[in-house]
C-alpha cells in the first residue's frame, strides 16, 4: 500500500534560527509587532510503499535520521497524511 508521510524538521529549540530571526525582523519592519517568534523549518512529503502505517512511519523515521535531519541541530516529527 502507498502511504503519504509528512516529516517536519525544525531547528532545536535551544539553537539560534538565523532564518527565523531575519523573517522576524522583516515582519517587525512591516509593522506586525504582535508576532513574538519565528522558527523556520522544512516540511518533507514522502510517498512510501509499505505493508502497514507503522512500517511507513518507520521507513520515514529511518530516512529522517539518516538523511533528512541533522540530529546535532534539528529535531523531526513524523505524521501520516
Amino acid at each position: 500500500m502507498l502511504y503519504t508521510v509528512q516529516v517536519q524538521v525544525m531547528p532545536l529549540k535551544d539553537l539560534l534560527d538565523p532564518q527565523g530571526k531575519a523573517v522576524m525582523g522583516g515582519l517587525s519592519n512591516l509593522g506586525l509587532q504582535s508576532v513574538r517568534d519565528v522558527r523556520i523549518g522544512k516540511n518533507i512529503t514522502l510517498q512510501v510503499e509499505a505493508a502497514s502505517p507503522q512500517e511507513a512511519t518507520a521507513i520515514a523515521g529511518e530516512a529522517a535520521r539518516k538523511l533528512l535531519a541533522n540530529p546535532v541541530m534539528e529535531q523531526f516529527e513524523i505524521t501520516l497524511a
